[in-house]
């Protein structure tokens, strides 16, 4: 694993573009998870949109459990084929985190946690310092409340 398991749940923490990032960054912070063996950590772009599509169909088609796999097609699909990524693999029991970024650990482009068919997410209580992490990133990007252009106008 090229970065610790800490700086790529604080970077998967950041990562606001992925709806589930509490659940994944829970995960790969717990002591449990270990990185897992991973021959190709360098990929691109086009290579990981290819590979996560025909995952996302076969999760379908198996009942596998997932979180973060439609944030990460967004994400690649404004990404230029050749864009170099590299992977993170992490494993407790039967699931699975896949995670990928730009090279440096901190700017996550997707992630995925997954289970083996029939198994459900794990259920991971955040502990103190990544619950106030979450907590205080959350109320800082809080949106204020937007203005509706499309409102009626009252006379």
């Amino acid at each position: 694993m090229s970065i610790s398991r800490r700086q790529l749940a604080v970077s998967l923490l950041a990562a606001h573009h992925i709806a589930d990032r509490g659940v994944i960054a829970a995960f790969v912070a717990d002591p449990a998870t270990q990185a897992a063996p991973n021959p190709f950590a360098e990929t691109s772009a086009g290579a990981v949109r290819q590979v996560w599509r025909q995952r996302a169909a076969e999760f379908q088609s198996f009942n596998i459990e997932a979180v973060g796999v439609p944030c990460l097609l967004r994400a690649l699909s404004g990404m230029g084929v050749g864009e170099v990524l590299v992977q993170e693999i992490l494993r407790a029991g039967p699931h699975t985190a896949n995670v990928f970024h730009g090279g440096d650990g901190c700017r996550i482009v997707g992630a995925v946690l997954y289970g083996k068919p029939g198994t459900g997410l794990p259920t991971i209580p955040m502990n103190k310092s990544m619950r106030a992490a979450f907590s205080s990133r959350s109320r800082a990007r809080r949106p204020t409340e937007q203005f509706d252009l499309f409102a009626p106008v009252e006379a």
